[in-house]
């Protein structure tokens, strides 16, 4: 039986961003078969509860841009409530140069040009290794882009995305756009209206590359799958018991 994925994501009250979750999934499925949602936080179900209903192994794609609080904690917690007993958690999402990709490509659609510098805008978390993680999608984005990348927080951590806009046009820019370093609408990516740029990207959302993403990390984690069965049977095999 095929692993089936299990795509966790943060959760939003707001439809758009729901919808967005469901139609990623969906694109996914159609590479590599059935492919479940669930959500650690604002609404349902749960990764445990999507666990428990699942038969046969499972792999997990936690949806985070950044390995924090949710990644290294929430997860695996639901994991371990489930008391399912055949999964594979993969890397988070981010960061990737493909999301980098991905960023310019919505920047366009914006009406960003060539040379406008750039706020990367991310929830902001208060792990180490999320901030670090941020600061290396931030690198990235200046590699594809060729531009000052600066990176702005919307909720947690500094400076917020409006005080990097701000710093950006302190240094002579006179355009200055937003990437906005977040799986899908919400709360958050609406803020990014009011903090004065020329121009906000879209989420990273369903775009072909972000699909092929997910696709990746979960050929991962059945891989990894594969080779934990592996070597339980080499260890109980009559061969290795004589």
């Amino acid at each position: 039986m095929t692993p089936t994925l299990v795509l966790v994501a943060h959760g939003t009250r707001n439809p758009r961003g729901v919808e967005m979750v469901a139609a990623l999934a969906d694109a996914v499925s159609t590479q590599i078969g059935t492919t479940r949602v669930a959500f650690v936080d604002v609404l349902g179900p749960s990764p445990a509860e999507v666990l428990r209903d699942t038969a046969g192994s499972a792999v997990v794609v936690p949806a985070f841009l950044a390995s924090g609080y949710h990644v290294h904690t929430d997860v695996p917690r639901e994991i371990a409530d489930s008391a399912h007993t055949s999964v594979a958690v993969t890397r988070a999402l981010g960061p990737d140069p493909v999301l980098a990709e991905v960023m310019v490509d919505r920047l366009r659609d914006a009406g960003w040009r060539s040379g406008d510098p750039i706020v990367l805008a991310a929830a902001g978390s208060s792990d180490a290794r999320a901030s670090e993680e941020h600061r290396r999608a931030a690198a990235m984005l200046a590699d594809v882009a060729r531009v000052p990348v600066r990176i702005g927080y919307v909720a947690t951590s500094t400076p917020t995305v409006s005080d990097a806009v701000s710093t950006l046009r302190e240094t002579g820019h006179t355009r200055v756009f937003v990437a906005s370093y977040l799986l899908a609408r919400g709360l958050f990516h609406n803020r990014l209206a009011d903090a004065g740029a020329d121009g906000v990207g879209e989420p990273l959302g369903v775009h072909a590359a972000i699909v092929d993403l997910v696709v990746a990390r979960y050929r991962e984690g059945v891989r990894s799958l594969g080779e934990t069965s592996g070597a339980a049977t080499e260890e109980l095999s009559p061969a290795r018991r004589r």
